[in-house]
């Protein structure tokens, strides 16, 4: 009998690793946007150097919750403070999962007293839809990412989205405006215009640099689109395409795709059932090194992502009492990783190896080959010391980069090894074919890794991390 939810799932599998290690879903997509408008290199180095576009229209969830309660459900459902969160500014939103497990995380915006919209992968939605319903006088709006692969059939959202990045950028936007803007704190709203409408913006710098996220109906997304693309031209402005677009992260150190603790709590039991068995959660595909027979060794709390500094016992929320039972100082910590130039040039020829050993394809500049990735970092000992959780190569830095976490004595500087590939030739997914596990040396490295995101992001989560 065919599953009717991720429970059924679950039970017909007999063994939830095994399930999403050998998923069938491949690597996460960038969906609708190009690959490359020039090439990739080009315009990763176009956000450090000049500006860059990034287009965030189609591979993210815009999730709007609104009525006379949606703060109450917010806030009992994320670690956040919501004490002070006022109309026209944003929250890294994170909840967690009875036993303390990240679900997932995203940008919350507050839109008005009692409208809000949180943009990021279905996890996040999906749980606060289901919370939605459980007591709560809230209205709930699904804007569904793009499909992965469209294959020709039109494409609609409900907004579109994009940011405008690097050091060119504040000329950028202020061309496009027609007149000075006002540069807001990190994480404040205000409004611009583009091609003679008002748009809303949200101070925002993935890529490091000053510059502005901006959104609105997708009925104008080509005329928005065109009038940046021209106004940037004088000023070195690159539209960055799906193979860039990642790289942002392991720059600024946002660790994107925790796996979703959701599957072993029995409080978490009618979740389940309520999930779809075609739902995200049912299909990730987990990939890597590290194997564990329990689902519990995949879960990440805040700490473990640097999400420390938003956890808040100032309100009750799902998770309060595992986190409160936490010893912060005990934690690993997030850091990047940057892999030894030596070994990295071994794994990259081995495909013209004609007598082998065939390793995992590290592909560029985005290797991961799961949508949620774990692999072993251990010591000189071969003690596992933390989990590297996403991986690529870095075009501004010229080095190849994961982001992890690791144990608290591990520090700055220290030298360990991430051992890519999975083990007993790999697994069944599609993003792999049989191989032999390769031994990567990688220096502990500050998250963020980019002297650029470190000086100029708004003191918090990312930049505590690096220490």
């Amino acid at each position: 009998m065919s599953a009717k939810n991720l429970q059924e799932v679950l039970d017909q599998s007999g063994n939830t690793v095994d399930l999403l290690r050998n998923s069938q879903l491949g690597a996460f997509i960038y969906p609708v946007v190009p690959a490359e408008f020039t090439n990739w290199r080009r315009e990763v180095t176009a956000w450090r150097e000049t500006a860059v576009l990034f287009d965030q229209t189609h591979h993210m969830v815009n999730l709007f919750v609104s009525g006379p309660d949606a703060l109450r459900l917010l806030s009992e459902t994320g670690i956040n403070s919501m004490a002070n969160f006022p109309v026209d500014s944003a929250k890294q939103f994170v909840p967690v999962s009875p036993e303390g497990g990240v679900i997932g995380d995203g940008v919350l915006f507050r839109l008005a007293d009692e409208e809000f919209v949180f943009v990021g992968r279905a996890p996040v939605a999906n749980w606060l839809t289901f919370r939605a319903g459980k007591g709560y006088n809230v209205d709930i709006r699904w804007d569904e990412r793009s499909p992965s692969r469209p294959y020709g059939n039109a494409v609609t959202r409900d907004l579109w989205r994009f940011q405008i990045q690097g050091p060119n950028a504040w000329k950028v936007i202020e061309k496009v405006n027609g007149g000075p803007v006002e540069q807001l704190r990190f994480f404040r709203m205000g409004s611009m215009n583009v091609a003679g409408e008002q748009v809303r913006t949200l101070r925002h710098g993935m890529a490091g640099a000053p510059g502005l996220e901006i959104w609105g109906p997708y009925e104008s997304y080509g005329k928005v689109r065109d009038t940046i693309l021209e106004a940037g031209r004088e000023f070195g402005l690159e539209p960055a395409g799906a193979r860039a677009y990642s790289c942002n992260t392991l720059e600024s150190g946002w660790i994107p795709s925790p796996l979703p603790a959701v599957y072993t709590s029995e409080e978490m039991r009618p979740y389940r059932e309520w999930l779809g068995a075609d739902s995200y959660e049912a299909v990730n595909a987990l990939a890597g090194s590290f194997v564990s027979d329990r689902i519990e060794d995949y879960y990440l709390n805040p700490w473990e992502l640097g999400y420390g500094p938003f956890v808040k016992f100032d309100h009750d929320f799902v998770g309060r009492d595992a986190l409160e039972a936490i010893n912060p100082e005990t934690q690993r910590r997030k850091v990047t990783l940057a892999w030894n130039a030596e070994d990295v040039t071994k794994l990259l020829a081995s495909p013209l190896n004609q007598d082998g050993p065939d390793y995992q394809f590290f592909d560029l500049p985005n290797a991961n080959y799961g949508s949620s990735n774990f692999d072993s970092v251990v010591d000189a000992e071969g003690r596992q010391v933390g989990l590297s959780l996403f991986t690529g190569y870095s075009a501004n830095e010229r080095t190849v980069l994961s982001l992890a976490t690791v144990d608290p004595d591990v520090p700055l500087g220290a030298e360990v090894t991430v051992i890519w590939g999975e083990p007993d030739g790999g697994t069944r997914k599609s993003t792999v074919q049989p191989h032999e596990q390769f031994a990567v040396r990688a220096v502990v490295s500050p998250a963020p890794y980019s002297a650029v995101a470190r000086e100029n992001y708004r003191p918090g989560w990312r930049t505590a991390a690096a220490v």
